[in-house]
């Protein structure tokens, strides 16, 4: 028998090791920032945000501002193919790229909004491993589709046995509020060719009678029932070689459709077809494989890229129709839309051109000679490539940069821990709001209301020591029922002393709270475990179990 704790799960070596990620601050570089000098529209988006940086600690650090407020994830993570991109430290061993994986889809299942929706793009070396670990982390149940992406329009005639032609787009969300949109529906005006005097529309025929397979009478016999013609004659769904088939609707649709009903008499037999109007039903529901005709291919991509960069084109950048497709397909205007594996910049450039709001994450140097000049011309409305044509892109709008701070704490020449010289007052308290728990506001009148939890609770950070003199004063100013936290590097008072006021000492107050001074949580085989350690857990098992 199975124990009732065992679980469906995928495993790997180093699974059960879980970063304890630092909540680093963002700074904002102003130089980089970039804006358009005036409104082109009422609805330009200024607070864009650009990171530069390792995704996670990113992730980490948008996460006290944005959980639960990002409509859509768009990532194209490394695929692990172990082709060595130049952009990305790829093919790595495989139990890395699954803890690389697990550790940010965490994070990023955190952001998403309750009726949020995340995207993945990947290739066939990793997608059945991706599908389990996103049925772990999202929920089996929040699984949405698996969509066939074609990326080329013509097979390679060099390929050794199949020409790969597609790529695969995994959708989750976060939970049943998330309802996928439709797609405009091409209608050909020329088959609606029937007008209606009394609705004023053109309208086109289709049989009320179910045709093709599964339209017998012995496939629905529910189906089957009689409506009564003009004359007061009863019609049967009997085909024209008096086979018994089935109508397409139930017995109550027609009672209370009857008016959308058209009789029709053909050699003294009646039909009946029901009348769908031009432009009625323009929407349809997406489908799971998108050909490159309607969301592009990876060389329409490559051209979008050398439009601003033509000196470093990346391998798989991916088009701008078919970030279009899945960002309209899961948002409104306004909505806010996450891409951690930034790339070239299309999930922004995209996102800024239909009216969302974004963020992208990126750490390497193409955040500045991709990324950058790419938003430039798509804020300028110089960048007419891509839809632009297609939404009718004029500019306007733009992006904030930031850049992950250092590590709150380093170590001293005697190996203690220290907080960073690279930290001035305003950061220290800003990077102890995140790791107490309160949101960083300064009270531009009351110095010590640096941050709040609640209406009534606030943090003050110093390195001054603080003493008698400086508590009591604090104190005096507090009014009756507001409580604070005191951070600070050393004090002399007695804390009974005060007992609306609490006292932590820096660096002791967060140095179990995480891990300080890494800066690099990406790929890297350095991260593999040694062989011997790798060894030993195939031969022997863990000490709770194989």
């Amino acid at each position: 028998m199975m124990s009732g704790r065992t679980k469906l799960e995928l495993t790997w070596i180093g699974k059960d090791q879980e970063p304890r990620l630092e909540p680093r601050i963002l700074i904002e570089d102003p130089e980089l920032s970039y804006h358009a000098p005036f409104r082109v529209s009422e609805n330009d988006i200024f607070d864009n945000r650009l990171i530069f940086g390792d995704n996670l600690l990113a992730l980490k650090a948008l996460e006290q501002e944005f959980t639960g407020k990002i409509k859509c994830i768009f990532i194209d993570p490394p695929y692990n193919t172990g082709s060595a991109f130049s952009h990305y430290d790829d093919g790595l061993e495989h139990s890395i790229w699954l803890s690389m994986m697990r550790d940010r889809l965490v994070l990023l299942r955190t952001l998403l909004k309750n009726d949020g929706s995340i995207w993945i793009t990947i290739d066939d070396n990793e997608v059945h491993y991706l599908k389990v670990l996103c049925d772990e982390v999202f929920g089996r149940n929040n699984f949405v589709a698996h969509c066939i992406w074609q990326k080329v329009y013509s097979e390679r005639m060099d390929a050794k046995g199949f020409s790969n032609s597609h790529d695969h787009i995994l959708v989750y969300r976060k939970s049943e509020a998330f309802k996928v949109k439709q797609l405009p529906k091409e209608q050909n005006q020329q088959q609606f060719n029937f007008y209606d005097e009394v609705a004023k529309k053109y309208y086109r025929r289709r049989s009320l009678r179910k045709e093709g397979s599964e339209s017998l009478r012995t496939d629905r016999p529910s189906m089957w029932y009689p409506i009564q013609a003009p004359d007061g004659s009863l019609i049967f769904p009997i085909k024209p070689d008096g086979t018994e088939g089935r109508w397409r609707w139930k017995e109550e649709n027609v009672k209370e459709r009857y008016s959308e009903l058209e009789f029709v008499k053909k050699d003294g037999r009646w039909e009946i077809y029901v009348k769908q109007y031009l432009h009625d039903n323009p929407m349809r529901p997406p489908s799971t494989i998108w050909f490159q005709e309607e969301v592009g291919h990876n060389h329409e991509a490559k051209l979008e890229v050398k439009m601003f960069n033509k000196d470093v084109v990346f391998d798989t950048p991916k088009p701008e129709r078919l970030l279009k497709r899945i960002i309209e397909l899961s948002t409104d205007p306004n909505d806010i839309v996450l891409d951690s594996f930034a790339g070239s910049g299309t999930t922004g450039a995209v996102a800024h051109k239909i009216g969302r709001r974004w963020i992208m994450i990126e750490l390497g140097e193409h955040c500045h000679t991709h990324i950058i000049p790419r938003m430039k011309k798509v804020i300028d409305g110089t960048d007419q490539g891509g839809i632009s044509k297609m939404v009718n892109w004029k500019g306007g709008g733009g992006f904030r940069y930031y850049r992950l701070a250092p590590s709150l704490l380093e170590k001293d020449k005697f190996g203690n821990w220290v907080i960073s010289k690279q930290y001035n007052a305003a950061m220290l308290a800003e990077a102890m709001c995140k790791h107490m728990g309160f949101t960083y506001c300064p009270d531009e009148q009351v110095y010590w209301k640096q941050g709040k939890s609640t209406e009534r609770d606030y943090i003050y950070t110093t390195t001054q020591l603080v003493t008698r003199e400086i508590a009591d004063q604090i104190q005096t100013q507090m009014a009756d029922g507001e409580t604070l936290l005191i951070c600070c590097k050393a004090y002399t008072v007695n804390p009974d002393d005060y007992p609306n006021i609490t006292f932590v000492k820096i660096p002791q107050a967060v140095l179990k709270k995480c891990e300080f001074g890494r800066d690099d949580y990406s790929l890297s085989i350095s991260q593999l475990p040694p062989k011997e350690t790798v060894e030993q857990i195939e031969l022997f098992g863990e000490e709770d179990g194989q």
